[in-house]
């Protein structure tokens, strides 16, 4: 029988109660005097277990007198980084990601259409005016595509499929940074599909938006697989 070290039973009561609200956002946990004396425990085993917190993104650490251990409830990003860890670690194909990707952002796209705001709006604006002044820069155009594509699932208003945005556009980055992925034809058929996209977005067309969104997303992924045999090399591998 495997007995769980004292400082994962710490970090354990401290996240349930951090989830449920009782220690609200912003606001410091006790300070580690204070939890030695509370839970008996020692210094380093309170110490190792607010760790265990920081790496979860739970709790962020500030040094100094007024320092200590303050309450941060996960956002999207701690989602988008454990995704991503997944997609590396089990070295998930570039096909796998595109396939995922078509199957969730349409429905991202209409979401977006029926939930925008102006912000989301000029963000969408943004992205696509970096794609003009990224020219022939490979990696200017990939990173404002993530951008695009980050802020459309950002406009849908829902946490869960931006953190997973997120990783597929960030991923899917990392398998195309290759001028054999993408050129000029690329580069202009993205920017027009985008800025017909926004166009649905703003209007607030959803039927418009589905139909827009999936269109393109097939179309990328098909000119990104077409290229050659190296799209059958996993993630994190040379090609």
């Amino acid at each position: 029988m495997e007995v769980p070290k004292a400082s994962d039973v710490l970090a354990n009561e401290l996240r349930e109660r951090i989830l449920s609200g009782e220690y609200i956002e912003d606001t410091p946990l006790p300070p580690e005097r204070e939890l030695v004396v509370q839970t008996q425990m020692s210094r380093t085993t309170v110490r190792e277990a607010l760790r265990i917190l920081e790496v979860q993104g739970l709790v962020r650490i500030k040094a100094g007198r007024a320092g200590g251990a303050f309450v941060q409830r996960p956002g999207e990003e701690s989602m988008a980084s454990t995704v991503a860890l997944l997609i590396r670690g089990r070295q998930i194909r570039l096909a796998a990601l595109l396939e995922t990707r078509e199957a969730i952002e349409p429905f991202c796209a209409q979401l977006a259409a029926t939930h925008r705001t102006d912000r989301d709006l000029a963000a969408l604006n943004a992205a696509n005016d970096a794609i003009v002044e990224a020219e022939d820069d490979l990696a200017a155009f990939l990173q404002a595509n993530v951008d695009w594509h980050v802020a459309v699932a950002t406009a849908s208003h829902n946490e869960l499929l931006t953190g997973l945005m997120m990783a597929l556009s960030r991923a899917i980055y990392a398998g195309t940074e290759n001028e054999g992925f993408v050129d000029e034809v690329v580069r202009t058929t993205t920017l027009k599909a985008h800025r017909s996209v926004t166009r649905a977005i703003r209007e607030r067309d959803p039927d418009a938006a589905v139909r827009r969104m999936t269109r393109h997303v097939h179309s990328y992924a098909k000119s990104v697989l077409a290229v050659d045999e190296r799209t059958d090399i996993p993630l994190g591998e040379e090609s």
